[in-house]
C-alpha cells in the first residue's frame, strides 16, 4: 500500500509538470506548487528521488530548455540536492560524449558506465592531440595504419579572402607550428598530472592492444618530431619514459606501496622487501619451500604427480609472496636442495639410497624445475605475462633476464662453502667435474678419457671439486648454461699443463660402447657400476635393448636400471622415460602367437621390475610424476602373466630360473607398493568432506595415465610434454580398469575383505578346490599321524577342513587363482591357530610356505590381518618367549628411547607404559604377522618382501592399542640390530596416533623452534636450521640424536586419523606465536612509546620490523604445516568454515596493559599472511595449473565474506583492529603478489570491498583493487580517482578561503564527474573542519608557557583561565556550528550515519599530530570536548532533548547502539586508535552533558550498559561523574548506586 502511495506522489509530479511545461506556466510557479505539494505529501526536502525522476524525465526523450529552467528553480527553492544532480547530469553526458564520439564502438568495451566512458575519453583526446601532431609534422605515413582513426582533418571552411595569401599563408604556418607545440605540451601534461595519469595507466591494463598502438606513435613522435624536440616544457626522453612500462608499473607500485595507509605502512614495507629484518635469515622467507623439499623426498610415501609440477608452483608462489628476483628465487632453492642433502650429509646410519634419492633431487629434479621456468619465461609474450601487467613486483619483460638470473646465482652460491661439501659418495663424481673444466680451461682435449682412474694424488693441481661443479654440470647438460662457466672466477683452482701419466687410454665403459665395443661380460659390469654422461651413450643403450637379441636386451636393461639411473643426474628423466618403455615392448611384427607378446619379454621384463623394485627407485620415478605410467604397464604385466599357466620356465643369463609365478609375483608387488593397500579404511574427516586414506587406487592411477595422453597446453608445458611422450611411447590408447578384469577382480575381492568378513565360499567349487588343495601344500609337515583335524569355525569366515595328506605336488594354477583362494587359506589358519589347532610356530611356517609358493600371495596376507586387527574379535596373545617370541629384552629400551625423543621434540605424555610389568601381549592377527615376518632373512632375496610387508607391519601396530608397536620394534631389534635407530622412530610415531595432545605439542615446537620463542630475545636463533635439523639418523655414539620437530612432524602427519582439528590447533598456535613474538619483540615501554609518537608505526623501529618479519614466518610455518597435513580439503575446510567461524567469535585477549592494540594488528596482518599462503599453495599465484581450476570459487566464496562483512551484514566478536589489519593486509597481498585471484572475483564484489575500504580512508587501497580488476572494474576505478582529487581539491580550497562546504556550494562550485552523495561527504570534511578549527584556536588561544602551567595545575578545565575559558567557549561554538551544518545537510539520515559509523571509525583509526612545540596532550583535550559538543548537539538537533516529539521515538536504538560502544571501549574490547586524552576528554565531557542537559537520554540507556560504563569512569577516577550516571538512571540502577556509596565510603 505504501508503494502504491509513493509511485502515485512520483506520477503526479510528472502530470504537473507536464501541465506547466505545455500551458507555458513560469518556473518559478511551477517549484513553488511542486514544492508546497511535495511538504503536503510529507516528502523530506531536497529529495534526491525529485532529483531522479527529473533527470530521467529531461534527459534525454523531452530534452527542451523550458524544462531545464524547471530545474534551475527547483534547485533555487532546495527541492532537489545540488550536488546528487550534479552527479546525475554528469552520468548523462558522459552517456552523451559516448554516442556522440563512438567511444565504446572504437575501443570494443561494451559499457554504460560514466567511469569507463572517461577513461575512455581522456584516453582519446590525448590519442587525437597525438595523430593530429603526427599529421601536422608529415609522420602520420610513418605509421602502419598510415592514417588516424580520428577525425583530426580540419573541414573545409569558407574563409573571406581580402588578406594577402602570402601573409595569410604565413600566419597559418605559424599558427600550425604552434598548435603543433601546445599540443605536444597537452600531452605531457595529460601524462605527467597525477589524474590523468592514473587514469591513461588504466586504459595501459585493461586496453593493452590500444595502448601499444598509442604507445608506438609515441615511440614514433619522440623519435621524429621537431616540436618536441624544440618544446620547454618536456624532453623527447622525459615524453618517452612516461609512458614507458617501467615508469607506469612504478606508478602503480607507489600506489600499493600504502605509504598513506593508515597503521599498516610496515606491513607494506614487508611486502615489497624481504630483508626487512637483520635478525631474519635469507632461508627464513623461503621456509615452506625447505618442508616440502623434506616432505617430497620421504620413501615412505609414493605420490603421483611430479615433484617438478610441485615445486614449480611452490617456487612461483613464494617469489610472488616475497615479492623478489628471479636471481633471489633461484639462489634459494639451490640453498634449500643443497640443505636437504647436507642434513643427511654425516648421518652415521644414513640410507645409501636415500642419499642417492636427495642427490636425484638435487641435480635433477631441481635442475629441471629451473629450466622449466626458464622455458616459461622465454616463451612468454613480451607484452603481457602469466601475472598480467598488473603486477608490481614483476620485472620487465627479458627474454634472457631469467636465464641471467640464473648464472648470477650460481656464481653466488659459490660462497656458501659450508653447503658445497660433497658427500661421500659423491666426491669422485665432484672431482671429475671439475678436473673436466680445468681440462677445458687449458685447452686440452681429453676426448671420452675416464677420470675415475685418476688418483688426486697424480694431478698435478688441486682439482677437488664440490657441489656446485656438479649443480653446473647438470645445467650444461639441459642447455641451460655454456662451456663459459668453467671461466667464472674462483670456478676451478687453476691450468692443467700437462695430462697425468696415469690416465688410461682406454677402459671399458661407454666410450668403448659407443665406438663399437660389444656388450662382453666385462664391458656390462662397467657399464652397469658407472653412469651414463650423455643422451646419446643412453639412446645408444636403449636401441640394444630394443633390437638387440635376447641376451643382449636383458644386459641392456640391466645396465639402464644400474648406476645411470641411480647417479645419471644428468641425463635421468630420459632414463626413467626408456625404462617406463622398455616394461611396455612393441608387439614384434613376426610375432602370431596366440599368448601375449610380453610372455616373450619375460626375462628382461623381469630384470627390469626386480632392479627397480628397490624402495627409493621407485621413489625416483615418483619424483619424475611416472608413477601412473609405471603402474599401467605393471597392470598388463600382472594381468598377462597372473593368468598363464606355470607349464614353461625362463633361464636368465646368470643361470637363475625364473617362472611365471615369479614374473608376476615380482610386477604384483611392485605395483602394490605404487598406492597404499595396506592401510585401513579410515575416514580422515575434514569438515563436511570424508577422505579417505588411501587415494592411489588403480581408477585413479589409471585416469591420470590417460590425462598424460591428451595434456597440452596447460600448468608445465615442458613437463606435460615429457609426460605425454612417455605415456604415449608406451601405448597410445587409454585404460581403465575394466581392461584388465583379473585386476579388477582381485581389487574388488581385496575391498570387500577389508570393509567386512569373508564369506561365499561353497563347498565343491574350484575356489574351494583350491583351498583345500593348497592348505595340503601348507601343513604338509604337520605330523597328526592317522588322526584329521576336526573342522574349525571362526567368526569371519565358514569352515574349512585342514587336511593331513602329505602332497609334495604344488598346484600349477594361474597366479589369479591362487590369489583369489589366498584370503580363506590365511582365515582357515588363522582359525585353526585360534582354536588350538595350529601352533603358532606352525603358523607362520605355513604362511611362509604359501608366500614361498606365490610371493604375491604376501599381499594378500598384509590385507588380511590388516582387515582382522581393525574388528577387534581375535584375543590377545602373550608374547611370553614359548608360543610366541618374546620382546623383554630390548622392550623397556625401546620404551625409554621413546621417551627420549618425545622429550627432545617438546612431547611431553605423562605415562606411554600399559600396565607396567604386565606381560606384553598382541591381538593374534598382528602377532602371526610379526611372526612371519621375522621368519625372513635379510638379504637381497627378501628385501622385495620385506619392503612390501615393513610398512604394512608398522601400519597394522599402529592400529593397536599402546603398546603394539614398541613391542613389535623390540622382537624386530632382536632380528635387526642396525634397524634399531629405525625402529624406535617408528614406535615413537606410534604414540600421536593415539593421542591428539601429543600432536598439538609437537605442533608448537615446530612453531617455538622456528621462530626462537623459547623467552630468547628478538634476534635469537631459530629458522630452517632448528626446525629440521640434521635429517634422521644417529648421529650421536651410544643413543639415538633428539629428532627436530620439524622432522618429526613430517614423518608423523600421515599417519594422524583425524586430520580435520589440525586446522583449528595450527589457527590457535599461530595467534599465540603473535602475541609471544609481541611480548618477546615488543617491551611494554616501546609500546607506550609508539603509541605516543607521532605516526609511531612509520618509524619503522628495529623491533616492531623484526615482530613483523617474524609472524610472516610464522604464517609461512602454519601455511605449510596445514597444506602438507592435509591438501586441499583443508585449505577449503579453512576458507569456508575456520576463518569466518573465528572473525565472527569472540577471542579474550591475555596480553598485559598497553599492548593488545600491538597484539590485534599483528594479528590481523599474520592471519593475512597465513590465508594467503594457503591459498596460494592450495591453487597457485596464476591460472597455469590443474588446481588453480577450483581457487575461484573458494577465493568468490571468501571475499564475498569480507565485503558482507565491511558492508555491516555480518557482525564480527574479533578486535577490530585485527580484522581491520586482516582485511587491509589480505588486500594488499592480493593486489601486489597475486593480482591474478583479483580477475577472477565478481565485479560487484570487488566494488563493495573498495567501498568498505574508503569508509576506513583506505582510499588508495581500494583504487588499486578496482585498478586491476579487469574492464569491469575500470569505471570504479576511475570514478574513484576522481572523487578522491576533487576531495583534496575540496578541502584544500574550503581551508584557504576561510569558506565551509554549503558557502563553496553556495557559490557555485562545479563538481563534475563526482558520483557521491552530497552528504555522506560534506559529514566528513565538516568533521575534518570540526578538528582543524580546534587545533587552530588551541594554536591561537593557549600560548605554550600556560598550557605548560596548565598542565602542572589541579583540575586544569575549572581553573577558571581566561586563555582556557576562552578557549572552551570557542570550541563549544565551533561545535555548535558543526552540528547545524550536518543537521541542515542531512538531517536524521546524516545523524545517523554520524552515531553508528563515522564517529566510531574515527575512534578506531590513529590520527598524527601537526604541532610542533606545543602540548599535544591538552590540543588532544579540546578535541575530546570538541566531540562531546558536537556528537550531543548533532542528537539534540535530530531527536530532541525529551520524549514529546516523533523523531525521538527512534533515539532510543541509536543511543543505546553509542553507549555499547563506550561500554566495549571502556572494557578494552575494542582497540582504539585517537589519542587516549581525546577519547577520556570525549567521555567524561559527553556524559556529563547528558547527565546534565538531557537527562531523559539515560533513562533511555541501557541498565547493563550504565554500569559497565560507571565501571570504566571509577578505573579513571572519576566516581562523582559515575555516580551522576547511575542516579539518574532510574530503578534499576538504584541498587548499584547505593552499592557505589557504601564502596566510595568504606
Amino acid at each position: 500500500m505504501a508503494e502504491s502511495s509513493h509511485s502515485s506522489i512520483w506520477e503526479s509530479v510528472i502530470e504537473l509538470t507536464k501541465e506547466a511545461q505545455e500551458k507555458g506556466i513560469d518556473p518559478l510557479l511551477w517549484a513553488m506548487q511542486l514544492s508546497t505539494y511535495l511538504n503536503s505529501e510529507g516528502v523530506s526536502l531536497p529529495s534526491i528521488d525529485v532529483a531522479d525522476m527529473l533527470v530521467s524525465y529531461i534527459c534525454w526523450d523531452n530534452n527542451v530548455p523550458i524544462v531545464w529552467k524547471f530545474l534551475d528553480k527547483a534547485l533555487l527553492l532546495n527541492i532537489v540536492p545540488p550536488l546528487f544532480l550534479l552527479a546525475l547530469l554528469s552520468t548523462r553526458v558522459m552517456q552523451s560524449i559516448d554516442t556522440i564520439l563512438q567511444l565504446s564502438h572504437i575501443f570494443g568495451l561494451k559499457t554504460n558506465e560514466a567511469g569507463t566512458i572517461l577513461v575512455e575519453f581522456i584516453f582519446s583526446l590525448v590519442w587525437q592531440l597525438l595523430d593530429a601532431s603526427l599529421d601536422d609534422e608529415g609522420l602520420l605515413e610513418l605509421t602502419s595504419e598510415k592514417k588516424s582513426k580520428w577525425a583530426t582533418n580540419p573541414q573545409d571552411m569558407e574563409i573571406d579572402g581580402h588578406d594577402n595569401s602570402d601573409k595569410q599563408s604565413e600566419h597559418h604556418e605559424r599558427m600550425r607550428k604552434f598548435n603543433t607545440s601546445m599540443a605536444v605540451e597537452l600531452i605531457g601534461q595529460f601524462l605527467q598530472n597525477k589524474v590523468t595519469s592514473r587514469i591513461l595507466n588504466l586504459a595501459r591494463q585493461n586496453m593493452s592492444t590500444h595502448w601499444e598502438g598509442f604507445t608506438q606513435r609515441l615511440q614514433l613522435l619522440g623519435a621524429h618530431s621537431s616540436a618536441l624536440r624544440n618544446a620547454k616544457a618536456i624532453t623527447p626522453e622525459a615524453l618517452l619514459k612516461l609512458t614507458s612500462n617501467t615508469h607506469m608499473v612504478s606508478q602503480e607500485c607507489k600506489l600499493k606501496s600504502r605509504q598513506n595507509f593508515h597503521d599498516t605502512v610496515v606491513f607494506g614495507a614487508l611486502a615489497s622487501s624481504t630483508t626487512l629484518c637483520n635478525g631474519a635469515s635469507h632461508s627464513a622467507s623461503w621456509l615452506p619451500l625447505n618442508l616440502v623439499l623434506e616432505d617430497v623426498v620421504d620413501t615412505s610415501d609414493i605420490n603421483s604427480i611430479s615433484a617438478i609440477e610441485t615445486i614449480t608452483g611452490l617456487v612461483k608462489v613464494l617469489r610472488a609472496i616475497n615479492c623478489t628476483t628471479w636471481h633471489n628465487t633461484f639462489l634459494s632453492l639451490w640453498i634449500a636442495a643443497l640443505r636437504l642433502v647436507q642434513r643427511d650429509r654425516d648421518s652415521i646410519n644414513a640410507n645409501r639410497f636415500r642419499i642417492e634419492n636427495l642427490l636425484c633431487m638435487l641435480l635433477c629434479i631441481t635442475t629441471l624445475v629451473v629450466a622449466d621456468i626458464i622455458e616459461e619465461e622465454e616463451n612468454a609474450p613480451i607484452d603481457e605475462t602469466e601475472y598480467g601487467s598488473n603486477s608490481c613486483w614483476k620485472e620487465k619483460r627479458d627474454p634472457g633476464k631469467c636465464r641471467n638470473d640464473l648464472v648470477s646465482s650460481l656464481q653466488m652460491l659459490g660462497d656458501y662453502k659450508g653447503l658445497l661439501i660433497p658427500p661421500e659418495c659423491t666426491v669422485s663424481a665432484a672431482n671429475q667435474a671439475a678436473a673436466k673444466a680445468m681440462f677445458y680451461i687449458s685447452g686440452i682435449d681429453i676426448g671420452n678419457a675416464n677420470l675415475e682412474c685418476i688418483s688426486l694424488n697424480d694431478w698435478p693441481t688441486n682439482c677437488s671439486g664440490n657441489m656446485r661443479h656438479l649443480i653446473v654440470e647438470a645445467c650444461i647438460a639441459r642447455n641451460l648454461l655454456d662451456t663459459s662457466a668453467y671461466f667464472w672466477p674462483g670456478y676451478v683452482n687453476g691450468k692443467i699443463n700437462e695430462v697425468p701419466d696415469s690416465l688410461p687410454a682406454q677402459v671399458p665403459g661407454w666410450s668403448s660402447l659407443m665406438q663399437g665395443g660389444s656388450l662382453t661380460p666385462v664391458m656390462i659390469n662397467a657399464l652397469v657400476s658407472s653412469p651414463a654422461s650423455s643422451l646419446a651413450e643412453l639412446e645408444k643403450i636403449f636401441e640394444i635393448a630394443v633390437k638387440g637379441s635376447d641376451d643382449e636386451k636383458i644386459s641392456a636393461a640391466k645396465i639402464l636400471c644400474g648406476a645411470t639411473l641411480i647417479r645419471g643426474w644428468n641425463i635421468q628423466e630420459h632414463t626413467v622415460h626408456f625404462i617406463t618403455r622398455l616394461l611396455s615392448p612393441p608387439v614384434p611384427p613376426e610375432y602370431s602367437g596366440s599368448d601375449s607378446h610380453l610372455i616373450g619379454y619375460a626375462r628382461m621384463l623381469n630384470v627390469i621390475i626386480v632392479e627397480i623394485a628397490l624402495l627409493d627407485c621407485v621413489h625416483i620415478f615418483s619424483l619424475h610424476g611416472l608413477v601412473p605410467q609405471l603402474a599401467c604397464s605393471l597392470m598388463l604385466i600382472c594381468e598377462v602373466f597372473g593368468s598363464f599357466v606355470p607349464n614353461a620356465s625362463w633361464t636368465l643369463t646368470n643361470g637363475e630360473e625364473i617362472s611365471a609365478y615369479a614374473v608376476f609375483s615380482n610386477a604384483f608387488i611392485l605395483l602394490l607398493k605404487l598406492w597404499k593397500f595396506h592401510y585401513p579404511l579410515l575416514e580422515r574427516r575434514v569438515g563436511n568432506i570424508p577422505t579417505v586414506v588411501n587415494e592411489l587406487t588403480p581408477d585413479y592411477l589409471l585416469l591420470l595415465r590417460n590425462s598424460h595422453l591428451v595434456s597440452s597446453g596447460n600448468v608445465n608445458k615442458n613437463l606435460n610434454r615429457r609426460l605425454s611422450e612417455v605415456a604415449s611411447s608406451s601405448s597410445p590408447q587409454p585404460y581403465f580398469l575394466e581392461s584388465f578384469p583379473k585386476l579388477k577382480d582381485w581389487h574388488r575381492l581385496h575391498q570387500a575383505c577389508k570393509a567386512s568378513t569373508l564369506s561365499g565360499l561353497v563347498h565343491g567349487t574350484p575356489v574351494h578346490q583350491t583351498v583345500d588343495g593348497l592348505l595340503n601344500m601348507m601343513f604338509r609337515k604337520i605330523n597328526r599321524g592317522s588322526q584329521s583335524l576336526t573342522t574349525v569355525t571362526s567368526g569371519s569366515s565358514g569352515s574349512y577342513g585342514l587336511g593331513i595328506k602329505d602332497n609334495s605336488l604344488r598346484p600349477t594354477l594361474p597366479a589369479w587363482d591362487i590369489l583369489e583362494a589366498a584370503p580363506f587359506l590365511v582365515d582357515a589358519a588363522l582359525t585353526a591357530c585360534n582354536h588350538g589347532k595350529l601352533s603358532p610356530r606352525e603358523l607362520a611356517t605355513g604362511l611362509k610356505d604359501l608366500a614361498d609358493f606365490l610371493p604375491a600371495s604376501l599381499a594378500t596376507i598384509v590385507c588380511y590381518f590388516s582387515a582382522e586387527v581393525t574388528r577387534g574379535i581375535w584375543k590377545p596373545v602373550f608374547m611370553n618367549g614359548t608360543d610366541w617370541p618374546s620382546p623383554a629384552a630390548n622392550l623397556s629400551n625401546v620404551e625409554e628411547q621413546i621417551k627420549k625423543i618425545l622429550a627432545t621434540t617438546g612431547v611431553d605424555i605423562p605415562s606411554l607404559a600399559a600396565g607396567g610389568s604386565s606381560p606384553s601381549t598382541l591381538p593374534l592377527p598382528l602377532a602371526a604377522f610379526v611372526s612371519l615376518t621375522i621368519t625372513y632373512k635379510i638379504d637381497r632375496a627378501s628385501e622385495r618382501l620385506l619392503n612390501l610387508a615393513g610398512p604394512a607391519l608398522r601400519v597394522l601396530a599402529a592400529e593397536c592399542p599402546w603398546p603394539c608397536m614398541p613391542i613389535v620394534a623390540s622382537l624386530w631389534m632382536q632380528k635387526a640390530k642396525h634397524w634399531s635407530d629405525f625402529l624406535v622412530f617408528c614406535a615413537s610415531r606410534t604414540v600421536f596416533l593415539h593421542s591428539s595432545d601429543a600432536v598439538v605439542q609437537l605442533l608448537k615446537s615446530c612453531f617455538t623452534a622456528t621462530l626462537g620463542l623459547n623467552d630468547m630475545p628478538i634476534s635469537s636463533s631459530g629458522g630452517v636450521g632448528e626446525l629440521l635439523g640434521h635429517g634422521f639418523g644417529s648421529h650421536s655414539i651410544g643413543g639415538i640424536s633428539p629428532f627436530a620437530p620439524g622432522i618429526l612432524y613430517l614423518r608423523v602427519y600421515r599417519y594422524i586419523r583425524n586430520i580435520a582439528f589440525i586446522t583449528e590447533e595450527i589457527v590457535s598456535l599461530l595467534m599465540h606465536s603473535v602475541r609471544e613474538i609481541a611480548s618477546s619483540g615488543l617491551p611494554r615501554e616501546k609500546l607506550e612509546k609508539l603509541r605516543t609518537s607521532k605516526n609511531g608505526l612509520r618509524y619503522r623501529q628495529v623491533s616492531l620490523s623484526a615482530a613483523i618479519a617474524r609472524v610472516k614466518h610464522a604464517a609461512a610455518l602454519a601455511a605449510s604445516l596445514l597444506w602438507l597435513s592435509g591438501g586441499l580439503s583443508l585449505v577449503q575446510s579453512l576458507i569456508k568454515e575456520i576463518l569466518p567461524s573465528w572473525f565472527i567469535s569472540v577471542h579474550r585477549c591475555e596480553q598485559e596493559e598497553g599492548s593488545e592494540g600491538m597484539v590485534a594488528m599483528l594479528g590481523g596482518y599474520a592471519l593475512a599472511y597465513f590465508t594467503v599462503f594457503c591459498l596460494a599453495f592450495a591453487w597457485g599465484v596464476d591460472s597455469t595449473s590443474f588446481a588453480s581450476k577450483q581457487r575461484t570459487k573458494i577465493l568468490v566464496m571468501h571475499m564475498k565474506f569480507l565485503a558482507c562483512a565491511l558492508d555491516g551484514k555480518i557482525s564480527l566478536g574479533c578486535d577490530w583492529a585485527t580484522w581491520h589489519a586482516y582485511v587491509s593486509g589480505f588486500v594488499t597481498l592480493m593486489v601486489g603478489c597475486t593480482p591474478n585471484w583479483v580477475l577472477e572475483i565478481d565485479v560487484d564484489v570487488l566494488k563493495r570491498l573498495s567501498s568498505g575500504l574508503r569508509q576506513w580512508n583506505e582510499e588508495e587501497l581500494g583504487l588499486a583493487l578496482l585498478g586491476i580488476g579487469g574492464i569491469g572494474t575500470m569505471g570504479a576505478a576511475a570514478e574513484l580517482i576522481i572523487e578522491n582529487e576533487m576531495w583534496k581539491l575540496y578541502t584544500y580550497t574550503s581551508t584557504a578561503t576561510g569558506c565551509l562546504p554549503l558557502e563553496s556550494l553556495a557559490a557555485g562550485s562545479p563538481w563534475p564527474c563526482m558520483p557521491i552523495v552530497a552528504s555522506l561527504w560534506t559529514q566528513k570534511e565538516i568533521l575534518s573542519l570540526l578538528m582543524h578549527s580546534v587545533r587552530a584556536i588551541a594554536c591561537s588561544g593557549l600560548p605554550r608557557e600556560r598550557l605548560e602551567k596548565l598542565k602542572t595545575t589541579k583540575n586544569t578545565r575549572r581553573s577558571g583561565q581566561v586563555s582556557l575559558a576562552a578557549a572552551l567557549t570557542r570550541v563549544k561554538l565551533v561545535a555548535s556550528l558543526a552540528a547545524s551544518l550536518v543537521w541542515l545537510c542531512g538531517r536524521l539520515s546524516l545523524v545517523r550515519s554520524l552515531f553508528k559509523e563515522i564517529l566510531p571509525s574515527w575512534f578506531i583509526s590513529a590520527h598524527s599530530s601537526e604541532f610542533e612545540g606545543m602540548s599535544e596532550e591538552m590540543v588532544e583535550m579540546l578535541k575530546g570536548y570538541a566531540l562531546a559538543y558536537f556528537a550531543l548537539l548533532c542528537g539534540a538537533f535530530a531527536w530532541g532533548v525529551d520524549s514529546s516529539s516523533t523523531a525521538s521515538k527512534s533515539r532510543r536504538k541509536i543511543l543505546k547502539g553509542h553507549m555499547k560502544f563506550l561500554a566495549r571501549a571502556l572494557d578494552g574490547k575494542i582497540s582504539l586508535g585517537c589519542d587516549r586524552a581525546t577519547w577520556r576528554a570525549y567521555v567524561s565531557e559527553f556524559l556529563s552533558l547528558m547527565t546534565d542537559c538531557v537527562p531523559t537520554w539515560v533513562l533511555e540507556a541501557d541498565v547493563n550498559e550504565l554500569k559497565r560504563i560507571s565501571r570504566g569512569l571509577r578505573q579513571w577516577n572519576k566516581e562523582k561523574l559515575a555516580l551522576a550516571l547511575l542516579g539518574i538512571g532510574g530503578v534499576g540502577n538504584m541498587g548499584a548506586v547505593v552499592e557505589f556509596i557504601i564502596e566510595n565510603e568504606l
